[in-house]
């Protein structure tokens, strides 16, 4: 069963309701039917993965893990949602066992990975070649710590200039001033991960801070939600506590009652969801409800995207049954969800953002993939930064791709006032052993989807967890802000960290020209 059926299918209070367990039962119930094999290891092992592998999230092409990732990580891992267990590297199944496939299907399936898998994956090459230059920005660094920082938070209050960064190691949300000096702090329960500015007649005196709980995933709900007065001290007043992993949140009037609900993305783990947080009845708190108990959401953005007045919402989900979901308002308290594209649990999304890049007038994909620290931690050639082009109706279609391993975030903004889209990409899980310059790359847009890649010299200076964009020093261009998470989540083997351990973020002031 496709997590597009049960979207239509599951309703609670008027409000859109997705059970994870729904979809493995469904997958367990459905794979029982059987395939007579033929012999043939190549023919049987495809037909077989078709039939069972795509129950849950789309197909995965046979080359983009190794054999050995295939056969030692990823296979193993996957087992369990067909009632297979492992030990070692030998799979087997409880005799009084009838639920999943059989184990002779389970074990062609493996067989037809270790024949047919690549031993390497070639790296992808390049359109257009880096160039080491500047590009027009200047650096700025923030005070040095004594401490090395996980920075896991960086972002720019629009109305002040003022910097605010998350830690994971002292849990610290943290105020720098304009100087890019610390002037205020308050601790938090776990790190900061996002801030929602809220704007009032008075301007931005107010946030929303997202703490994650865990960093690594696992299922933990111990996540908080906060809501931060941005004044001389930073006051904090809890929202909503026992979340599972929340990495984002976000606000709108939903239902039109002059009030701000809130959107709350949990990530999760093997449990997660999209939450809403509404106004209680004595004006005092809110309750919480479901948008969708699906976990994996890693990013998302409201809008009218069908253009009735009413606000919608849109969200990446970046593990298990990637993809893009649109959720529709339906004026009476829930909404109407629609899959837009989908994406193989290799992808790892990490981040989106709609844009008219091509100057049409419809909303483009500008999408980026690359976690890389699940099970599968080698270089992935599809990693990197995509453009999908708008057909109409967010029908979205493949325009463009710049390969970036491990790829975690991109933001387009006019960043040269020449009146077209630039691209501004992190890559936390770059290749650091060989082109650490990947780390960061400013893509200046010369004509319709044709960009110069600029790999700005700043990989010595930290590992780039997260970014922002804003007009810090208030010129009217807008800057980029880059937070330092310099140490920890190694991926590659014989590698140590070699750039600044005690540069909290950095800003790169933009200085371009027309």
């Amino acid at each position: 069963m496709k997590r597009t059926l049960l979207f239509t299918s599951c309703i609670l209070s008027g409000v859109l309701v997705l059970s994870i367990s729904a979809i493995f039962n469904s997958c367990k119930s459905n794979v029982g039917r059987t395939y007579e094999l033929t012999g043939d290891t190549l023919a049987d092992g495809k037909a077989l993965v078709q039939q069972h592998c795509t129950k849950c999230h789309a197909l995965v092409p046979l080359d983009a893990l190794t054999k050995d990732v295939w056969t030692v990580h990823t296979l193993p891992a996957m087992a369990q949602y067909f009632s297979i267990k492992t030990y070692g590297s030998d799979f087997y199944k409880d005799e009084n066992d009838t639920s999943g496939m059989s184990l002779l299907n389970w074990q062609t399936i493996v067989a037809y990975y270790r024949k047919a898998a690549p031993d390497t994956l070639v790296a992808a090459k390049a359109p257009t070649p880096l160039l080491n230059d500047w590009a027009g920005f200047t650096l700025r660094k923030a005070e040095r710590a004594s401490d090395i920082p996980f920075t896991s938070m960086v972002m720019a209050n629009p109305k002040t200039g003022n910097i605010y960064t998350g830690d994971v190691v002292t849990g610290n949300l943290t105020e720098f001033n304009n100087q890019l000096k610390p002037i205020n702090k308050v601790n938090l329960p776990s790190a900061a991960v996002n801030l929602q500015f809220i704007a009032d007649s008075a301007g931005v005196n107010q946030a929303i801070v997202s703490c994650i709980g865990r960093m690594d995933p696992v299922d933990f709900p111990n996540g908080r939600v906060f809501k931060v007065n941005l004044g001389s001290t930073l006051k904090l007043n809890q929202l909503e506590t026992d979340l599972p992993r929340p990495i984002q949140t976000l606000s709108a009037d939903f239902d039109k009652d002059g009030k701000q609900e809130v959107v709350i993305c949990a990530q999760g783990f093997h449990t997660g969801g999209v939450y809403l947080l509404r106004h209680s009845a004595d004006g005092k708190g809110y309750k919480r409800t479901s948008i969708a108990d699906w976990p994996g959401a890693v990013q998302a953005i409201t809008g009218d995207f069908n253009n009735d007045g009413w606000a919608d919402l849109m969200v990446l989900y970046g593990t298990g049954d990637e993809g893009l979901a649109m959720y529709i308002n339906n004026k009476k308290g829930g909404f109407e969800a629609t899959e837009l594209i989908k994406f193989p649990p290799t992808n790892s999304s990490t981040s989106f953002q709609l844009a008219d890049i091509d100057h049409d007038g419809d909303l483009d994909l500008v999408y980026t993939c690359g976690y890389n620290f699940h099970d599968s931690r080698i270089l992935k050639p599809y990693h990197g930064l995509y453009i999908y082009e708008n057909t109409g109706k967010f029908s979205f279609k493949q325009k463009w791709f710049y390969p970036i391993n491990g790829c975690s975030k991109a933001i387009a903004a006019d960043f040269d006032s020449d009146g077209d889209l630039d691209i501004a990409t992190i890559a936390f899980f770059a290749d650091m052993k060989d082109k650490p310059a990947e780390e960061f790359i400013y893509f200046e847009q010369d004509k319709a989807l044709q960009f110069k890649p600029h790999a700005i010299p700043v990989s010595k200076l930290g590992r780039w967890m997260a970014m922002d964009v804003a007009d810090v020093n208030h010129d009217g261009k807008p800057d980029i802000l880059l937070a330092n998470y310099a140490t920890g989540f190694l991926f590659q083997p014989n590698f140590a960290p070699n750039w600044d351990e005690h540069t909290p973020f950095i800003v790169l002031e933009n200085h371009t020209k027309k």
